[in-house]
């Protein structure tokens, strides 16, 4: 690996090239496209760097105002809960200070850049600093940006495993850590779609007797409907559905990388469906998109 390591850094630069090539040359469409403003969580180290694996929770809200900042994860049900609505199987998670209104917040690779006070490695962070300069105000809102963001840290985690690989204790031969056994535990780490969330509780037998997962993409689920909104309210004619519709609002979802199965606790295939309704209940106009790429449209009849 360390043959190739600094080809694999390289080639995060290079990316990061691409991917602002591309936003800063199809302005303002990247900064336009399904953004929203929302409150942003993740976690950090505690000079307040950017954290994938082991920190306390910030969270920060539109203007990059600190609303909770190095909270223990393991007291996370004290400042996150989930709302329940009727009409999905999907949760939306909230900051117990703002309410189920305003408290609602999104993670991801925007949230971990937009959040952090700097990022440890030179290459990253050197492209952080411009990444947040692009928006000329505090918190980067484009939802399009999480494809740059994700990019950055990239090149971060490239950079990071150059170092980890001369780090003792990974080429160390100790593969077991040891411990006392515990009936509860909490990890939370910072997954690639965002902060990650496992909460356990097992018996003496080591039978889990209770679990409670709060993943990425449920986090990013009000953000996910929000950027739909947008997406439809720009490119709805009100009339009927088309397939560059159908396209525009795929593009706003994926930006989040959700994983749906993960977030409905579901297994399957998700095809995409879109259905146009008049303020009167009555179905005008059904798109379906199905797992193998088809788009059928549906009437009545």
């Amino acid at each position: 690996m360390l043959e190739d390591i600094d080809q694999m850094i390289e080639w995060s630069a290079a990316s990061v090239a691409l991917i602002k090539k591309v936003h800063c040359s199809n302005l303002p469409y990247y900064d336009d496209f399904g953004t929203i403003r929302s409150n942003y969580l993740g976690l950090i180290k505690p000079d307040g760097a950017l954290e994938l694996y082991h920190g306390g929770i910030r969270a920060k809200n539109d203007k990059g105002e600190t609303i909770i900042d190095h909270v223990d994860y393991c007291k996370y049900n004290e400042y996150i809960h989930e709302e329940v609505r009727s009409w999905t199987y999907m949760k939306f998670p909230y900051l117990v200070s703002m309410g189920t209104e305003n408290g609602w917040y999104r993670v991801g690779p925007l949230a971990r850049v937009n959040n952090c006070d700097y990022i440890n490695t030179p290459l990253a962070e050197a492209e952080r600093v411009e990444f947040k300069a692009h928006s000329g105000e505090a918190m980067v809102h484009s939802t399009l940006a999480f494809h740059w963001a994700r990019l950055i840290e990239t090149l971060h985690c490239a950079e990071s495993i150059k170092t980890l690989l001369h780090d003792p204790d990974i080429m160390s031969h100790d593969l077991v850590a040891q411990g006392e056994k515990r009936y509860e535990g909490v990890g939370v780490i910072e997954a690639p779609r965002g902060t990650l969330f496992h909460h356990y509780q097992v018996n003496e037998n080591g039978i889990v007797t209770k679990a409670n997962l709060i993943v990425s993409t449920t986090s990013n689920n009000m953000g996910m409907n929000e950027s739909v909104r947008q997406v439809a309210a720009e490119y709805l004619s009100g009339r009927e559905l088309t397939e560059p519709l159908l396209n525009n609002l795929e593009v706003a979802i994926r930006a989040y990388d959700p994983c749906l199965s993960c977030a409905t606790h579901a297994v399957g295939k998700m095809p995409l469906q879109l259905e146009l309704i008049d303020a009167e209940g009555k179905l005008i106009d059904k798109l379906v998109k199905h797992s193998d790429g088809q788009i059928e449209r549906k009437t009545n009849g």
